[in-house]
């Protein structure tokens, strides 16, 4: 929770009132003030009214998906913390909500416990002292700027969502060092329960596919150990 006197916002959106009861309960005892939605049209009237600081958002949704909803929030600058909610058995699910701009996923069933520790690891990553304010940090033509929040390929700008942001950053101050993937959980999702390393492979590809396009690779892979960010051996 916020050190203030006001609750943190979830918005919970699932067409299934089970679930929004469960999550409206359990979120509500844990200190959160918590909205519904069961459908697109609402969750996106409930933004507009009053942005959450967290959506819990399923993928399966009457007259759409949780992506369109993603995609929506996404191409208006909307940058609230998405916890998706997917099916065990849909792998597809969690990794495209990751593409699209998703911060984290639950898979059904799912434990209220991991959940709030989840929302609670979102927002302490969305607030101000995610990434510190620093100098203009460099590898080769890779700079990350995290007073401005940019990020430059040569004189190409690259656009990053803000968890792919911090997780660059946590790459690039500490350049060369091989990181595991819990190491990678640790600081860029602050899991300390343990998380799905799923999460840390989807965002290294998608960070691959942003700062490496047509240019020297500098995502390494160490197979069975982690990854590291610096220049191929001449």
């Amino acid at each position: 929770m916020a050190a203030t006197d006001t609750p943190d916002r979830v918005l919970v959106v699932d067409d299934d009132p089970g679930i929004r009861g469960l999550l409206t309960s359990a979120l509500t005892f844990a200190g959160f003030e918590v909205e519904v939605a069961a459908d697109i049209p609402q969750a996106l009237e409930r933004v507009r009214n009053h942005l959450p600081d967290v959506i819990v958002l399923d993928v399966m949704l009457p007259g759409g998906t949780g992506f369109d909803v993603l995609q929506l929030l996404r191409s208006q600058s909307i940058g609230v913390p998405v916890l998706f909610l997917t099916a065990r058995d849909a792998v597809e699910d969690r990794v495209r909500g990751l593409q699209l701009g998703g911060d984290d996923y639950v898979v059904k069933p799912f434990s209220v416990v991991e959940i709030g520790a989840r929302i609670e690891a979102l927002l302490r990553r969305s607030r101000g002292n995610a990434v510190p304010a620093g100098s203009v940090l460099s590898l080769h033509n890779l700079t990350v700027d995290p007073q401005r929040h940019e990020v430059r390929r040569g004189d190409r700008p690259v656009e990053l969502s803000p968890t792919e942001f911090k997780l660059l950053h946590y790459l690039i101050t500490h350049p060369g060092q091989v990181l595991s993937k819990a190491q990678i959980l640790e600081a860029v999702w602050q899991y300390d329960f343990g998380g799905d390393s799923v999460v840390v492979e989807r965002f290294i590809s998608n960070l691959r596919r942003k700062v490496d396009d047509g240019e020297e690779p500098l995502i390494q892979t160490v197979r069975g150990v982690g990854y590291a960010l610096r220049r191929q051996a001449q």
